[in-house]
């Protein structure tokens, strides 16, 4: 059984299917649990669609109570009926650690993939890890210390998106697929992969879109950077054409509305932003973008391993900011920074994450080549330490979920 309730989750999921069916070529594996799309074409039956229940925030999640519950039975009475050999739980800490608690006590064995963020905020939920998971898979190097000496039985498996963030086509291959001008510049806005993030993200990144485009923001493409990933392209300069690569767990429409309520409520010149959404293309999005506005989360660690210079944002409500906030031990957020250990690229929360702020950040950091590049750098650091040698991540993780299976 898999369960993962967001879009990171789902393609992680999809990820550790694979490698199950690879490890076990003879046998039948039945797969099941609660993922989306990229779950279903790795063969896992999803029980609960991961598009209905990601969510965020303490008043979205009293607003969603009945659909959670529902979800939550449902994945109960699977377990029950089936009896799976084991559970891999990944992230969606609110959801799946009450599912953790459960299963374990009926005697199920617990295996969680992705760990909860315990060692940024809400350190009293190690306890509950200890008494209800077996295993804890872990993809960021200081977890493994971090949980061994909080007593878990831990295995540090390396980063999954490592092994995915690929970049598959040249820039001319890419614009002509997505209408896009190969001879300017590009900009990843990518506001998240839940419903409430793409509502607080989506309209500020267009803000900010249509502000770099008004300023006629000159942004210049590296033709190291293309020449390396085998364009003809050398230099060019132009106003910035603007990406959505689109989560799995959000609908075209959904940011389709947004879009055109922005070009609406604007003035004439919001119609000439230039935003194209790319739908299953995101390393590709990414890889031939200049810059990157994204939202704190999985999505940060995409871009680093495409070595897209970015800045990361955050917005809620009011009331989950203040009520969540005061909870986090840590003055950094985005997971990029959190590896380095210092603040390798900015970061805009809550108040900060404006059009206006958004825009003048990634206008001062693109006049300044040397903090571009000094950025470029630190990440190709993060993309080596997460990388690792040998097998996959994902393949690393079904041998340590069949190891928790045969474990007396």
């Amino acid at each position: 059984m898999i369960v993962a309730g967001e879009a990171s989750g789902d393609k992680h999921g999809a990820s550790l299917a694979r490698a199950l069916i690879r490890l076990n070529p003879e046998t039948t594996l039945d797969l099941f649990g609660a993922g989306g799309e990229e779950m279903r074409a790795a063969g896992v039956e999803t029980l609960v669609d991961a598009r209905e229940v990601g969510i965020i925030g303490i008043p979205e999640i009293a607003r969603a109570i009945g659909k959670l519950y529902r979800a939550y039975r449902t994945l109960l009475g699977a377990a029950r009926s089936r009896r799976p050999a084991a559970v891999v739980l990944i992230d969606w800490p609110d959801f799946n650690m009450r599912l953790a608690r459960r299963l374990h006590r009926e005697g199920l064995k617990i295996v969680y993939y992705i760990s909860p963020q315990v060692w940024a905020w809400r350190r009293y939920r190690i306890r509950a890890l200890r008494r209800d998971v077996d295993r804890m898979l872990v993809i960021l190097p200081f977890e493994e210390e971090f949980y061994r000496g909080a007593g878990l039985k831990v295995s540090y498996v390396g980063h999954p998106l490592a092994e995915t963030a690929r970049i598959t086509k040249n820039r001319e291959e890419f614009c002509d697929r997505h209408r896009l001008d190969p001879a300017r510049p590009i900009i990843a806005l990518l506001p998240g992969s839940r419903h409430k993030e793409i509502h607080y993200h989506l309209p500020a990144m267009l803000d900010a879109a249509k502000r770099l485009r008004i300023a006629h923001c000159r942004l210049p493409i590296s033709s190291q950077t293309y020449q390396s990933r085998g364009s003809n392209l050398h230099t060019a300069n132009g106003n910035p054409q603007f990406v959505i690569p689109l989560a799995s767990t959000i609908r075209l429409t959904d940011v389709e509305v947004i879009i055109n309520e922005a070009r609406a409520a604007d003035r004439p010149e919001a119609d000439e932003m230039s935003v194209i959404v790319v739908e299953g293309d995101t390393h590709n999005s990414l890889g031939h973008a200049e810059f990157a506005v994204v939202a704190s989360g999985t999505a940060t660690m995409d871009a680093a391993l495409c070595g897209t210079p970015m800045v990361i944002i955050y917005r809620g409500s009011e009331l989950n900011w203040r009520l969540i906030r005061p909870l986090i031990h840590l003055d950094t957020f985005g997971m990029v920074n959190l590896i380095a250990g210092r603040r390798i690229v900015p970061e805009l929360m809550q108040h900060q994450a404006t059009g206006e702020r958004i825009a003048q950040e990634v206008s001062a950091i693109l006049a300044d080549p040397q903090r571009l590049s000094r950025m470029r750098q630190d990440l190709a650091q993060i993309k080596e330490l997460l990388s690792g040698g040998g097998s996959s991540a994902s393949m690393r993780a079904a041998e340590a979920v069949l190891e928790v299976i045969h474990e007396s």
